[in-house]
C-alpha cells in the first residue's frame, strides 16, 4: 500500500528514501516466526499468533429460527390441503410437504439461533408462508450432488453489451434477470418471457376497489425487459430481494437505490457513502442489505431507514465484495488488501480476519450451513475457510484469470466457480476417500494426468521453439510463430477486456485457458520481447470438471434449491 501510494503521487524523494533504508518483503500465507525476533514481516504490534487469538472469539453460526406464524401458517395449509375428502394429485403432494417440513422443523430446532440472539425482523407477511412452501418444494425435487454426481449448469450469455455489462443476477425464483451497466441503468428480462408490465401514470387511487381492479391500470406492452434509470454513474452491483418484490442496484455516484419490481420505479436512495459502492446484498431473510465501497468500508442499511445502521470499518483498502450469512447475524467481506472479514452485524465489530490471498479478494461465498466460507479473486486461487476457527482449510489452484463469482450447492459439498478464463469450474470441498474410489472420479483422475502428460510434451517443445527464435529474431520463421500463437493472445486479451467492465476494484486478468478437459491449464503472458509464453497452473486435485463457454467471461453464478446452476456472463468479441 506505501509502494502503491508512492508511485501514484510521483514522490521520488520518498521512494529513494524508502528503497535505501527499508526491507519490504510480502509473504504468502502465515508470518514467519524467528528465533529471536518474534515476526520478522507483518504489521507493526500483530503477529500470527494474536491474529489467531483474535479469530478463537465465539462466533453462533446456527441457522436462523423459525418464525412462529410461518411455521403454523404453513402447517395449517398443508394440512388443509392433505386432508380433502378427493384424493387427487394436491393432496397427495401436499402430504408429502407435511412430511418434509416435519423434518425441517426438527432439523431448524436443533441447530437454529436462539429468538433472543437471533437480529431483530419485521412482522412476517403472507409472502414468507408461500416462499417456505416453494422451499418445500424445491427440497423434495432437489438433486442430491458430490463428485460423481455434478450438477446441471444454465449459462445466460448477453450479447451486444458493448462491454458495458459490469453485474448481473437472477432471483431466486428464476423468473427475472437483472445487470447493472456502464451507461448509468439497470435492466430487467423476464426469463419466463412474459411482459414486464408497471402503473399507468395518470389512474386514480379511488378506482381500486378489489385486487382485480390492479391489473387494469397496468401498462399496455408486451415488451419482456425494461430499464430502470436513476443512477448517475456506472452500476457495479445488483441484487434481488429472495420474493422477487424489490431490486437494490449500487454505482459510482456513491448511493444504493430500491426499486420496485411491482412498478419498475425506483422507491429510495441511500446515500451516505464517500466514494463509490461496489457491491450490495440482500440478507436472505429480506428487509436487510449491504453496500461496500471504495471508502474502504462496508455499510449496514434496512429498508426502512435512509441512513446506515452499522459502518464496517477495518480493511486497509477498497470493499470489493459483501455477503450475508445465511443466519443475517453476520456479513463477510473481501477487500483489495487481500483480506476477508467477517463482522457481527448487532455489534457492528469485526469478529474473523481471513488472509493468505496473494491479490484483491473479489468474491466471497458461505455455505448454506453456515460453517464454510469460500473466497477467491485476482490470485486465480479458491480459499476455503473453516469460519468456527478461521483457519484456511484449502487452496484450490486450476483458473488462468481472475474469479469473479462462487457458489455452494445446497449441500455445501461442492463450490462452483466462474472466471474471467471463460470456464466454470467444480471443486469437491469436503474430500472423502470413498468419493475419491468412485469409478467416475478415478476415471476422470486419469484424464487429467494423461491430459497433463500430453501438454507437458507439448510445452517442452514450444519452449524449444521460442528459444530458436529469439535466438534469430529476423528470420522469417517470427511470422510463423506469431501466427500459431494468435488465437491464444487474442483470447487473452478478450479476458483483459472483460475484466475491465467491472471497475477498477475488480482488476484485470493477465490469461485465458488453453485446451480441453480437466488437465494441468496454461495462461498466456507477454514477455519483455513481446512473445506469448506460456505459464503452467497446476490444478488441485479437488477439480473435479471445467464446463468451457464460447468468449464469454462468468459473471455471476448461483446454485437453486434444487441445486441447478445458473451462470451469466456477457459475449466478448
Amino acid at each position: 500500500l506505501l509502494l502503491s501510494f508512492l508511485q501514484d503521487h510521483n514522490h521520488t524523494l520518498l521512494m529513494r528514501t524508502v528503497n535505501e533504508h527499508l526491507n519490504i518483503r510480502t509473504v504468502d500465507g502465515t508470518v514467519p516466526i524467528s528465533s529471536e525476533i518474534e515476526a520478522d514481516v507483518g504489521i507493526t504490534g500483530h503477529t500470527q499468533n494474536q491474529l489467531d487469538e483474535f479469530n478463537g472469539q465465539e462466533i453462533m453460526l446456527g441457522s436462523a429460527p423459525m418464525d412462529t406464524y410461518v411455521r403454523d401458517e404453513v402447517e395449517r395449509t398443508l394440512q388443509s390441503e392433505a386432508g380433502r375428502r378427493v384424493k387427487d394429485a394436491v393432496s397427495k403432494e401436499a402430504a408429502g410437504l407435511l412430511e418434509t417440513f416435519s423434518r425441517v422443523k426438527q432439523e431448524n430446532a436443533a441447530n437454529s439461533l436462539s429468538a433472543r440472539d437471533a437480529i431483530p425482523m419485521p412482522p412476517p407477511r403472507g409472502v414468507e408462508v408461500d416462499h417456505q412452501i416453494a422451499n418445500l418444494k424445491a427440497l423434495r425435487k432437489r438433486i442430491a450432488l458430490g463428485p460423481a454426481a455434478l450438477p446441471s449448469i444454465c449459462m445466460y450469455t448477453m450479447h451486444n453489451t458493448s462491454n458495458s455489462m459490469n453485474c448481473a443476477r437472477v432471483s431466486d425464483d428464476l423468473s427475472l434477470l437483472a445487470g447493472g451497466f456502464s451507461e448509468s441503468y439497470v435492466k430487467i428480462w423476464s426469463l419466463k418471457r412474459e411482459p414486464l408490465r408497471g402503473f399507468q401514470s395518470n389512474f386514480h387511487l379511488g378506482s381500486i376497489n378489489k385486487e382485480e381492479d390492479i391489473e387494469t391500470i397496468r401498462e399496455n406492452t408486451s415488451s419482456d425487459h425494461r430499464k430502470l434509470v436513476a443512477h448517475s454513474g456506472p452500476v457495479f452491483g445488483v441484487d434481488i430481494s429472495f420474493d422477487s418484490k424489490y431490486l437494490i442496484s449500487c454505482s459510482e455516484d456513491k448511493t444504493a437505490r430500491l426499486w420496485s419490481l411491482d412498478t419498475f420505479t425506483n422507491l429510495v436512495c441511500y446515500k451516505g457513502h464517500n466514494y463509490p459502492v461496489w457491491d450490495v446484498s440482500f440478507a436472505p431473510q429480506g428487509f436487510y442489505f449491504a453496500t461496500a465501497s471504495h471508502d474502504r468500508t462496508a455499510r449496514l442499511w434496512s429498508c426502512d431507514h435512509i441512513y446506515a445502521l452499522r459502518i464496517f470499518a477495518g480493511h486497509l483498502s477498497d470493499v470489493n465484495c459483501v455477503r450475508f450469512h445465511p443466519n443475517s447475524k453476520y456479513v463477510v467481506t473481501g477487500s483489495s488488501d487481500k483480506s476477508a472479514r467477517l463482522w457481527d452485524v448487532q455489534r457492528g465489530s469485526c469478529v474473523r480476519v481471513f488472509t493468505g490471498h496473494t491479490g484483491s479478494v473479489d468474491t466471497v461465498a458461505i455455505s448454506p450451513d453456515g460453517r464454510i466460507m469460500a473466497s477467491a479473486g485476482e490470485d486465480q486461487t479458491v480459499n476455503i475457510w473453516d469460519l468456527g476457527s478461521g483457519r484456511c482449510m484449502d487452496t484450490l489452484s486450476g483458473h488462468t484469470g481472475s474469479i469473479y463469482s462462487l457458489a455452494f450447492s445446497q449441500e455445501g459439498t461442492l463450490l462452483l466457480s466462474g472466471s474471467a478464463d471463460e470456464t466454470v469450474r467444480a471443486w469437491d470441498v469436503k474430500r472423502s476417500s470413498t468419493a475419491s474410489d468412485h469409478p467416475i472420479v478415478a476415471q476422470r483422475r486419469e484424464e487429467r494426468r494423461k491430459q497433463a502428460e500430453a501438454e507437458a510434451a507439448a510445452g517442452s517443445s514450444d519452449a524449444m521453439d521460442v528459444d530458436a527464435k529469439e535466438d534469430n529474431p529476423d528470420e522469417s520463421s517470427m511470422a510463423t510463430g506469431f501466427k500459431a500463437t494468435g488465437s491464444a493472445a487474442g483470447a487473452a486479451d478478450k479476458s483483459k477486456q472483460s475484466a475491465g467492465t467491472n471497475g477498477s476494484a475488480k482488476g484485470n486478468d493477465n490469461g485465458n485457458s488453453n485446451g480441453n478437459g480437466n488437465g494441468s491449464s496454461q495462461s498466456k503472458k507477454r514477455d519483455a520481447a513481446g512473445i506469448w509464453k506460456s505459464k503452467r497452473v497446476v490444478e488441485s486435485d479437488s477439480l473435479l470438471k471445467t464446463w468451457r463457454t464460447k468468449n464469454t467471461p462468468v459473471h455471476n453464478i448461483m446454485m437453486t434449491k434444487r441445486n441447478l446452476a445458473i451462470a451469466i456472463g456477457p459475449f466478448v468479441l
